[in-house]
């Protein structure tokens, strides 16, 4: 799982790269050519790119087809690049962390991130406090006066961070027990920021026994 997530992340990154350098190529193409190509959305501006055959018989017009119809295809293998690594790591989290694909909002790619990221810090697993710490989700203390407040934690894995953060999103937007829980706490002054530090810090408490388990099934088997 780490060796595909390592390879998705630098695919994921390429693509994002083709299709900003594709874009930015348009936006200093002239006025005719950007009306014909620019889309909204990146996969029809890709796919009229690539197709390209002429733009004009100039120099400038013959380079900009070329590099338009170069970087079009690049970002169509690494699409397909990317479905095949979301392929195999659907299949690795569905051996490896099937509990935790039972849980609402996590898919194979926050699975396989928090399970990496456990792995790798075994001896930093024990308890649920000591997870939340390694994966940034740890309330910090930033009370003042009277005030008593805690900010979110900018420290620890952020891969991992990152996956709660995602988990927490997707259940905020669709999980009706943390709408609920939102609307609760925005009621009560918590900004979003806030309310999102608790609701990963829940996350972690939900999922701690469920990434032990895992793991150990994992080691068992291998």
């Amino acid at each position: 799982m780490r060796a595909v997530s390592m390879a998705r992340r630098s695919a994921v990154k390429a693509k994002t790269q083709a299709i900003n350098q594709l874009r930015a190529l348009l936006v200093t193409a002239p006025a005719s050519i950007r009306a014909t190509l620019w889309k909204v959305k990146p996969e029809q501006c890709v796919a009229r790119c690539a197709r390209l055959q002429s733009l004009g018989d100039t120099p400038l017009l013959k380079a900009l087809t070329s590099t338009l119809r170069l970087l079009a295809r690049r970002w169509l293998s690494l699409a397909k690049e990317l479905h095949e690594l979301d392929a195999a790591l659907e299949e690795l989290t569905k051996r490896a962390g099937r509990r935790l694909l039972a849980r609402f909002g996590v898919g194979p790619q926050t699975a396989a991130t928090l399970l990496v990221t456990a792995g790798d810090n075994p001896d930093r697993l024990r308890s649920e406090a000591a997870l939340a710490a390694l994966c940034g989700a740890s309330p910090l203390e930033a009370s003042s006066g009277k005030t008593t407040r805690h900010r979110l934690n900018r420290g620890g894995d952020r891969a991992a961070n990152n996956a709660l953060w995602t988990i927490s999103m997707v259940r905020m937007r669709s999980d009706p027990r943390t709408r609920a829980y939102v609307t609760r706490r925005t009621a009560e002054g918590l900004s979003t920021k806030e309310i999102q530090r608790c609701l990963k810090r829940y996350i972690v408490r939900e999922l701690y026994p469920l990434i032990l388990a895992d793991l150990a099934d994992s080691i068992r088997e291998s």
